[in-house]
């Protein structure tokens, strides 16, 4: 929930501009640039879910209200909080992002003001993006200066003409110690958000200097295609830093998150269901050029949990639709132990894991330009499982013409077979691991049974699919209480009267309670116009943790009908959510009435009876009106 920055934010942005925005973004369309969505019927959309990791989906979007939740992690709303969980924005930077797309001008309000003034300074995150995107300019401007013709060298010895060079918007760090820095605080940015950016950095006497110089530049850019960091490779020989040197941690720069290329890989990696992991900047441009567009590499770390949660999301690599997943490792011993440091990692993915390694132990790059595009296709081609790479690899370690060497092998090689997460085809590789061995099969099977025993193969948790705040739909009545509210909430004009004529003390279950309270103090369902800003009005209202839960949910949720609800299907749901609370109170009347003496308690004992006869009435109506069931 953000009602506190709603609330905070009324005094500066117009509340009709922020309901603008919400009327004007496609959430199917901001969600989709870092979730791969795929149809869950009834107009929704699913996808595995940012917030947690799953192996199901349960991430569902509702493009028609404008709202997302998850059922796995319970989170949820509208575009605003979907950036701002996703993206680690304020409520300010979200509502800006999103007018920006929509070409909306927000006007702002002062505190102590009703007068509208100009933009105030905008969002952290906003204004470092902004920062970035004037270095990209400036760097790239700078490539084409007679110093940097060894940036231009170096790209063209590695098959990269004046085109590729643009389209990946490369650029030249010059040889001066403050030229961008000076550049950038002429276009207004502080010294402050300079530092605070990476572009910059105090020097030992106190000066704002440049952070690079003398390099050839890559701009990073996040999956939204937002530059956020730059890769920086050396040129010159007296250069005493590193080969490589990238944007440091920054508020919107985490290597552990970010992979090179994604912005322009991610809807082929979405569409072929496979991603290419490749080592540097030059193998991503080299793969993209050869016509292998989905591949991405990991900037400045090594690959990890992080790198697999985004990637998992754009592959949506689920049980429904494993994908694939290709390591392109140099074929030298740190390649290999890279390799194998994935596949310790194998498990995180549903999909397939393979890796592909150049005869010649050549890179992307370094393939394309000695053989051509084809070559780097045919690369990507042959690749073969990775849990044979690393059984081959690590078998070749030792002399299997030895006893020793045998048993060893087979020791290091079992883990490796209790790992796979295909259980089906574990026995396969017992077999295969014992005929590489030269062995007979029981002695593996049990070497391979004793690593699962131990953990050695222990397979990861399954996540959870359903969050705790959920209430449980174990009966008929609580079924019906959520079909009228999932109707109040994705339906309100159609709902209208029918459903405020039914208050909350028709509803048993106390969350289910909580939300028709909250409907209620929203101004009700009659007066609604239904979409993002009236749930998020309904989750404002409620202050039962459990009913905002709840609402995000059911907002989501589809109604169990076939096709369209309509006014009777509205009026059946009703009178079957009252029947059920109408009996209930039936039979907590007829119990009370045994307990009392019509002697001595004569007065009590006829009202309750007449009571009894009225609800018992009401209920045969409401039988009738229900009559054709849900």
């Amino acid at each position: 929930m953000y009602a506190e920055e709603v609330a905070d934010m009324a005094g500066r942005i117009r509340d009709e501009d922020i309901a603008l925005v919400r009327e004007r973004t496609s959430i199917a369309d901001i969600i989709s640039e870092t979730v791969t969505l795929r149809s869950a019927g009834g107009g929704n959309l699913k996808g595995l879910c940012p917030f947690h990791d799953e192996k199901s989906p349960s991430f569902n979007v509702s493009p028609a209200r404008n709202v997302w939740y998850c059922f796995g992690c319970g989170a949820g709303g509208d575009a605003i909080k979907f950036l701002m969980d996703s993206d680690h924005l304020s409520f300010v930077e979200a509502v800006e992002r999103l007018a920006a797309r929509a070409g909306i001008q927000l006007r702002y309000v002062e505190s102590d003001s009703s007068a509208p003034r100009s933009r105030p300074q905008q969002g952290q995150r906003q204004r470092l993006v902004a920062a970035h995107a004037a270095a990209v300019e400036f760097y790239r401007s700078q490539l084409t200066t007679a110093p940097a013709r060894p940036a231009r060298e170096f790209l063209a010895a590695r098959g990269f003409d004046r085109a590729a060079a643009e389209r990946y918007a490369c650029g030249f760090a010059p040889d001066a110690w403050d030229q961008l820095t000076k550049h950038l605080r002429q276009r207004g940015f502080t010294a402050d958000e300079l530092v605070t950016a990476g572009l910059s950095r105090p020097s030992r006497s106190g000066t704002l200097i440049d952070r690079f110089r003398r390099r050839l530049m890559w701009p990073i850019r996040d999956i939204t295609g937002d530059v956020i960091g730059f890769g920086a490779r050396k040129l010159f020989d007296d250069d005493d830093g590193p080969k490589y040197l990238n944007t440091p941690e920054t508020p919107i720069y985490k290597k552990s998150h970010v992979l090179y290329g994604i912005d322009q890989a991610k809807r082929e990696i979405a569409k072929q269901g496979k991603v290419v992991v490749v080592e540097g900047y030059t193998d991503v441009m080299a793969c993209h050029l050869a016509d292998v567009p989905t591949a991405v590499a990991t900037c400045g770390t090594a690959f990890g949990a992080d790198h697999i949660s985004v990637l998992r999301r754009v592959l949506f690599d689920s049980d429904e639709r494993a994908g694939e997943i290709i390591f392109t490792f140099d074929g030298d011993a740190a390649g290999q132990k890279a390799a194998l440091r994935a596949f310790d990692d194998d498990q995180r993915f549903v999909g397939r894991t393979f890796i592909a390694v150049s005869p010649d132990n050549m890179d992307p790059c370094e393939l394309r330009l000695a053989k051509g595009d084809l070559a780097v296709r045919d690369l990507v081609a042959r690749r073969e499982p990775l849990v044979d790479f690393a059984l081959r690899h690590v078998i070749s370690r030792f002399d299997l013409d030895t006893v020793d060497g045998r048993v060893e092998a087979m020791r290091r090689a079992a883990p490796l077979v209790a790992k796979i997460k295909d259980r089906e085809k574990r026995p396969e590789y017992v077999r295969k691991l014992a005929g590489d061995l030269g062995m007979e099969i029981e002695p593996v099977q049990r070497a391979v049974q004793a690593a699962l025993s131990t953990g050695a193969g222990r397979e990861a948790p399954a996540p959870a699919t359903r969050s705790a705040a959920q209430p449980a739909v174990d009966s008929p009545q609580s079924m019906v209480e959520r079909e009228a509210l999932k109707l109040a909430l994705q339906q309100p004009v159609l709902a209208g009267p029918m459903f405020d004529a039914v208050e909350a003390a028709e509803y048993r279950h106390p969350v289910h309670v909580a939300v028709r309270e909250a409907i209620a103090a929203a101004g009700g369902v009659a007066a609604a116009t239904g979409g993002a800003v009236w749930i998020e009005s309904v989750r404002d209202a409620c202050t039962d943790l459990a009913g905002q839960a709840l609402v995000a949910e059911l907002a989501v949720e589809p109604l169990r009908i076939d096709g369209e609800p309509d006014p009777r299907y509205v009026s059946v749901t009703m009178a079957r959510l009252q029947w059920g609370s109408v009996t209930g109170r039936i039979k907590d009347l007829k119990s009370r009435i045994q307990r009392i003496n019509p002697v001595s308690n004569k007065d009590e004992y006829f009202a309750l009876f007449g009571e009894l006869l009225s609800l018992e009435q009401h209920a045969r109506a409401l039988r009738e009106q229900a009559a054709g069931g849900l």
